[in-house]
């Protein structure tokens, strides 16, 4: 498990690469689809976050989103403060305040 650090920029070179990754979904309980990222522009950051939360925890649980949150680093209070404007901050956040656990399912090239 890496230790974040205060910038989003510098924990993005802690996380595995995301080559051969076309998405996730985060699926709930019922195998149901309530998120989806996309290997794109934009979302890439967000995309290898989450690539490492799967690879790191069992599922995306309260202490996985609390790690991930700590990864997003700055990103985290500008989404805190905006909400709507980081979707995939957002979710974490919910999951912290209470959200259903997600499994995160890796969608390969």
């Amino acid at each position: 498990m890496i230790q974040p650090t205060a910038f989003f920029k510098d924990n993005l070179q802690l996380l595995p690469p995301i080559e051969g990754l076309a998405g996730i979904e985060l699926l709930d309980g019922s195998q149901t689809v309530v998120a989806h990222i996309d290997n794109i522009p934009g979302k890439q950051g967000s995309l290898a976050v989450y690539q490492y939360l799967a690879q790191t925890f069992d599922a995306l649980t309260a202490e996985a989103a609390s790690h991930g949150i700590a990864v997003f680093a700055e990103h985290t209070e500008d989404a805190r403060n905006r909400p709507g404007a980081h979707p995939n901050i957002d979710l974490l956040l919910g999951i912290i305040d209470g959200g259903a656990p997600l499994t995160i399912q890796l969608i390969m090239n």
